[in-house]
């Protein structure tokens, strides 16, 4: 019996050793998840400091009502107890009670609404953003459109970083970064102390946008359009997923805003401009195969790897992509087709431009087992569009 419990003590401290190991290895991320987080998050908003408020406030309020009525309750039972002599009285009924405990709970509901609608009612308030940014849930990523203020015009898809997604798919083994299954390769920026506008919408099915540290979530709904809004007070990097359950690659859809301060923000939006003016390409010119192969390398990183892996070949459900026959077909249209209006569970990519879409079917075509010598023109693609 000793030696079972010796060894039961030493497998104890063995578990308790490599617990405290990987809890060492983790941190607190800044805008995001802490270890052992049982608070909400640090607020970056003056709504979300008006909902952490409203929060203990709601719950003081109960935990005193709940001991008010409770002692109420079992000092009626103890002091009016059988044993002790006590008989029960013979009464029906008494408007002064019944006036008591409708009053009582009245004034109590009340003073729990107003500030609640308060907070309600500022967070919905959409009205003079100073940014307006339309939110777009795809599967399984997000679009961004920069539609009013500085910055109008910009637009680009954040996508969950592809390391990140290798990392998920070999089971997170060793140490993972603070920020795991939360990086993308571009994120949301917005200027610190603006009042940003977000609309939402869906292009498939439903998700939901939202960041806790700013107070802030809403529903992305295919063929509606809903809105919210945030101001946030500091600047960093702030974190949070989709919120409804939107498909297999749900986990794998993260959001993240960076917050940057006035000037270091013009500078963005004026390098986003650049690079947007350097990708609008003309659907009429004729790329020599390796330039495309080139580009689509880039493309199909940021975009399919995290489904269809680097060594294409699948995963699941997802089908592979080396000696694929649709890719080694030699009727270019039927990948083309596949690339634009999705099938089983790969959505459609008509949001990606006719070169980006052309430059990654060549590079499918070209890369792994598949050499055909194909590639596909950006006029190709324009050609099946709407088909």
């Amino acid at each position: 019996m000793k030696s079972i419990s010796n060894k039961l003590a030493s497998l104890l401290l063995l578990a308790g050793a490599f617990n405290g190991a990987a809890w060492s290895a983790t941190n607190d991320l800044p805008g995001g998840p802490g270890v052992r987080q049982l608070n909400l998050h640090a607020a970056a908003t003056r709504i979300a400091v008006e909902q952490a408020w409203l929060h203990w406030f709601m719950l003081i309020a109960c935990i005193v009502i709940f001991i008010l009525v409770f002692s109420v309750m079992f000092y009626s039972m103890w002091k009016h107890r059988k044993s002790v002599g006590h008989k029960p009285a013979n009464f029906h009924e008494s408007v002064t009670v019944e006036v008591i405990w409708t009053i009582i709970p009245f004034i109590i509901v009340i003073l729990m609404a107003l500030p609640a609608t308060k907070v309600l009612v500022a967070s919905k308030d959409t009205s003079n953003a100073d940014l307006t940014i339309k939110a777009t849930g795809y599967q399984w990523k997000w679009g961004y459109d920069y539609l009013n203020g500085e910055g109008q015009g910009v637009s680009f898809l954040s996508t969950i970083d592809s390391t990140h997604r290798e990392m998920s798919n070999d089971g997170a083994k060793g140490d993972v970064p603070d920020n795991y299954l939360l990086k993308v390769d571009n994120p949301l920026v917005v200027p610190v102390n603006k009042k940003v506008r977000i609309i939402t919408t869906a292009n498939d099915v439903i998700h939901a946008w939202g960041i806790p540290a700013f107070g802030v979530k809403q529903d992305a709904i295919p063929g509606f359009v809903r809105d919210t809004w945030f101001r946030s007070e500091k600047t960093g990097d702030f974190y949070g997923q989709c919120y409804e359950l939107c498909g297999k690659e749900h986990a794998y859809m993260p959001i993240h805003v960076k917050v940057l301060s006035q000037q270091d923000y013009t500078a963005w939006v004026g390098d986003q401009q650049k690079k947007m003016a350097a990708k609008m390409d003309d659907p009429a010119k004729v790329w020599e195969l390796p330039a495309l192969i080139a580009r689509g390398e880039k493309v199909y990183a940021a975009n399919c790897a995290a489904c269809h892996q680097a060594s294409g070949k699948g995963a699941g459900p997802i089908l592979p992509l080396d000696a694929s026959p649709v890719v080694l077909d030699a009727d270019k249209t039927k990948q083309i087709h596949v690339v634009l209006n999705g099938r089983g569970a790969m959505p459609p990519w008509k949001q990606l431009s006719d070169t980006d879409i052309a430059s990654v079917i060549s590079y499918t075509k070209n890369n792994w087992s598949n050499k055909t010598g194909q590639l596909v023109q950006p006029a190709e693609v324009l050609a099946q569009r709407g088909k």
